[in-house]
């Protein structure tokens, strides 16, 4: 397990939390069990379902401007309300798990939101589909944290790096199965077919999460104590490096994102006139993702992440630059780049988060997902002013500057100087050091 991993865990009140890495490891979920395996197949169902119904709008876009008669900027809320309500409603996810239960949260969060997607399949008008997606966001926030934190209770220490693998890996690949299939369907059938596909996909994933998550076994309730848990927020913005590394979140999700909003309009218009099926196949470039975040957060371990880092917004650079000449191929190597930078980054970053938070850990963990989401509503948002504008020209130098300032923060966080071994994380904090 990770050094970050291993360090204490508290709640929001500062009482111990219950930690399975660190209490009761012979009742811990070990790999090669039968409860390994349903937990692991639960947590996959339930990374494919959330970020394939978040994110299933994005290539259809295009279509809801023709249906609609909307502009791009306006089309583009059906994803940035969604993130913009999720990033503040995770906030509170895991104080109410802490009172309600982490099983219970998670399983009402996928379904309700399977529902909600089915039902902005069948919205009459633009407003009844912004509502199903604003709600969306809300039902969502019950999942990404609190899943974390249920595999932290009941894991054991060895196994809990898998488990949190195979979750992530069933995100990413939600995330791109989510929009391509409906892309794919929305071509042949109609954007709602491609909405309810799927919905209904996330509805199984539901059912499959219910029926094979083992019961928690360590989770204690706890009363929800707002005032202490701002309180450790706050004290989070003290630290030298943490402010910038939520920053990154905003910058690294919204420079992804403002480019994937706008690029089917760019493809689907002269002189490419790809198809609706085409643009959704634009997302197996996650594929490149799902290596470089292992990658990259590999070597980051092996020779520091405040090296590696400024190498993914380099990247990312790059990559939009490829992306203003006319060829397909260059727009095409251009994305790649760019998605493998971004995922490389957010590996990165959301690593250091953990390793920099101490006791904080869920705290942090918190307000790097609300940056991180933030990022995606309101840059997802206010590239399509700049599309308006100026069309991919506006689009890829809207992105590119959030690139940039990415790029200088990572180099600021360089020459921050490393954080010393033999300090504990609650006097590293007050100092201000970095790892």
């Amino acid at each position: 397990m990770a050094p970050d991993a291993q360090l204490a865990t508290r709640d929001a009140a500062g009482l111990p939390a219950a930690d399975c890495a660190q209490t009761q490891q012979a009742k811990c979920i070990r790999h090669g069990t039968a409860a390994f395996r349903r937990v692991n197949a639960a947590m996959f169902a339930a990374g494919l379902s959330t970020f394939g119904l978040l994110y299933c709008v994005q290539p259809l876009m295009p279509a809801f401007s023709a249906h609609y008669a909307v502009s791009a900027a306006v089309s583009a809320l059906s994803l940035s309300l969604t993130t913009g309500i999720l990033a503040i409603a995770m906030l509170f996810a895991g104080a109410v798990s802490d009172r309600l239960g982490r099983a219970r949260v998670m399983n009402f969060a996928l379904l309700s939101s399977a529902v909600l997607v089915l039902l902005s399949a069948a919205a009459p008008g633009w407003h009844a589909l912004l509502l199903c997606r604003a709600l969306l966001g809300l039902t969502l926030s019950g999942l990404p944290a609190v899943a974390m934190t249920y595999l932290s209770e009941e894991m054991h220490a060895d196994s809990i790096g898998l488990g949190m693998g195979l979750y992530i890996g069933g995100s990413a690949i939600g995330g791109m199965g989510g929009r391509l299939l409906a892309g794919v369907a929305a071509d042949f059938w109609g954007w709602r077919i491609g909405i309810a596909a799927v919905g209904t996909s996330g509805l199984l994933a539901a059912l499959v999460f219910a029926r094979t998550l083992p019961p928690s076994r360590h989770f204690q309730a706890r009363a929800l104590d707002l005032r202490a848990l701002a309180a450790r927020c706050t004290g989070l913005f003290r630290d030298a490096a943490l402010p910038w590394l939520f920053a990154q979140g905003f910058l690294l999700l919204g420079a992804f994102v403002t480019v994937y909003n706008y690029l089917g309009y760019r493809l689907m218009a002269a002189p490419y006139h790809l198809s609706q099926a085409d643009v959704g196949l634009i997302f197996t470039l996650y594929l490149v993702g799902t290596f470089s975040s292992a990658w990259m957060g590999q070597l980051a371990g092996r020779v520091g992440r405040r090296r590696v880092l400024w190498t993914a917004f380099v990247l990312m650079l790059v990559g939009v630059a490829l992306t203003l000449p006319g060829s397909l191929w260059l727009i095409g190597l251009g994305v790649a780049l760019l998605t493998f930078g971004f995922f490389g980054g957010h590996s990165i970053v959301s690593s250091w988060v953990g390793r920099r938070a101490g006791a904080a850990k869920a705290q942090a963990a918190a307000l790097y997902l609300f940056a991180y989401y933030l990022g995606s509503s309101v840059a997802g948002a206010s590239g399509g002013l700049f599309y308006a504008d100026w069309g991919w020209n506006g689009v890829a130098a809207f992105a590119g500057a959030l690139v940039l300032l990415g790029l200088i923060v990572a180099l600021h966080l360089y020459r921050i100087a490393p954080l010393s071994s033999t300090a504990t994380p609650r006097a590293a904090m007050s100092r201000g050091a970095m790892p």
